[in-house]
């Protein structure tokens, strides 16, 4: 049995059990990037990775390559830069699962930052939407969900053909909430303009998702665009996009957001039969489909998010959290070769499935960094991270469980609602942090409204 984790907070977990069809996402074979220039171009061409398949300009497109590099960064462990599988079984330990084809992948302790196993963790490669993480994680801190913004002509300008899209409205209003429901859901590049509007423009949000990667020593990393569409130099690597996804979840509402399987979202403004002005609304899914379920795969048990993606040269790729028995993983897939339906999630299933039975029976092969102020921090005597702590990627952090959970109604009256609530969240300081480089999520607790 593999030894249990200390815990830093109480840690419950209900499962869900529903399965919402939804149509079919293709995962097409891609080619990769070259190594980024240390600097990405705000003006090269902004537009967002839809979670189905698009079509990236052909001025986005880049160098073909498919072996990984023969240099890699070792961030993280000696063995994470190198090519190929790398894991360290012990006793009783199970196999890898056969038939693995993404190109990089990695599973890894959330809590702990421990990486189980890894292969080709620092290939740096297309992220598509799951970019959308780190423009997550870097803008969420900014708006209050109540916020209130009136849509611009200029704000839905520049995105890129094929874009996927929530169907956002020029001369509409719209709530910071409305729109983080787009972006998580509906992977809608046309939230993220809006949302990049709100923040002073594409260029100046480029410019701070690629600072707060630097923060979060996701170094792989290079942000061209903030919504993950094709572009020459946008790249982020398996260890990166796991990075990003454990600085996420400490926010409480990046949790609920990537939770969430179906909400309402608001649609354009008429008027009835008696003349009354009213706003439509319709219903938005989460294009997660292990958290939604689909014909060829079900809802996976303990699934907590986060983001997936699909572009022309980045193909499918998924990370995504779940709990088990107490245990939290992160697992990331980038580009499955096999074509099959569902393919990313089903080789994310299979990785979530070993890593939760060789927890324990394995040696780590790496470990997650923490990001650079929550190791100055934690040198400082008495440092802690407060309820915005910026420097943590702990902001927006709470002990109460979030209220706002989305009821999902399916078809033949099926329903889900999917919350994540915060339990304290604790980063450890001074010296436990730095010789256990834990980074402990909160409570993961997902209620059945």
């Amino acid at each position: 049995m593999p030894a249990p984790l200390k815990q830093t907070a109480r840690r419950t977990l209900l499962v869900t059990s529903a399965t919402l069809a939804s149509l079919a996402l293709t995962a097409p074979v891609s080619l990769a990037a070259p190594t980024p220039k240390p600097t990405a171009s705000p003006s090269a061409p902004v537009s967002g990775s839809p979670a189905a398949k698009d079509k990236a300009s052909a001025s986005a497109s880049t160098s073909p390559s498919a072996t990984p590099p023969g240099k890699m960064s070792s961030l993280g462990g000696a063995r994470l830069g190198q090519a190929g599988t790398q894991v360290q079984l012990a006793g009783g330990a199970p196999v890898l699962p056969k038939d693995l084809t993404a190109r990089s992948w990695i599973v890894a302790d959330a809590q702990s930052g421990e990486v189980l196993a890894a292969h080709n963790a620092h290939w740096r490669l297309p992220p598509a939407s799951t970019m959308k993480m780190l423009f997550a994680d870097t803008l969420l801190p900014k708006f209050p969900r109540t916020t209130q913004y009136k849509v611009q002509p200029k704000d839905l300008e520049n995105l890129g053909a094929g874009s996927s899209l929530v169907g956002i409205k020029e001369g509409e209003t719209y709530s910071v909430d409305d729109l983080w429901l787009g972006v998580f859901l509906r992977s809608g590049n046309d939230a993220v303009h809006v949302l990049s509007s709100m923040n002073g423009g594409v260029a100046e949000t480029v410019k701070q998702m690629n600072e707060h990667a630097e923060e979060l020593q996701a170094l792989d990393t290079s942000v061209v665009s903030p919504d993950g569409y094709d572009a020459p130099h946008q790249v982020s690597s398996a260890y990166d996009l796991t990075l990003i996804a454990r600085s996420g979840l400490q926010k409480k509402d990046f949790r609920e957001y990537s939770s969430t399987v179906t909400a309402k979202f608001p649609g354009a403004t008429t008027k009835n039969r008696k003349g009354k002005t009213v706003r439509e609304t319709f219903e938005i899914q989460n294009t997660n489909r292990l958290l939604t379920g689909d014909y060829d795969i079900s809802q996976y048990p303990g699934i907590a998010g986060v983001k997936n993606g699909n572009t022309t040269n980045a193909g499918a790729t998924f990370t995504g959290v779940a709990e088990r028995a107490g245990r939290v993983l992160l697992v990331t897939v980038m580009n499955p070769e096999k074509d099959d339906h569902n393919e990313v999630y089903k080789e994310t299933a299979a990785l979530f499935d070993w890593g939760f039975q060789a927890a324990g029976k394995v040696t780590p092969v790496g470990e997650l960094v923490p990001p650079k102020g929550a190791a100055q921090a934690s040198a400082q005597p008495g440092a802690n991270s407060g309820e915005d702590g910026e420097a943590g990627g702990a902001g927006n952090v709470s002990e109460k469980p979030v209220a706002g959970a989305v009821a999902g109604n399916g078809s033949g009256g099926i329903g889900i609602a999917m919350a994540i609530t915060g339990g304290v969240l604790v980063l450890l300081a001074g010296a436990a942090f730095l010789v256990n480089r834990r980074w402990p999520l909160p409570d993961l607790v997902r209620r059945r409204r």
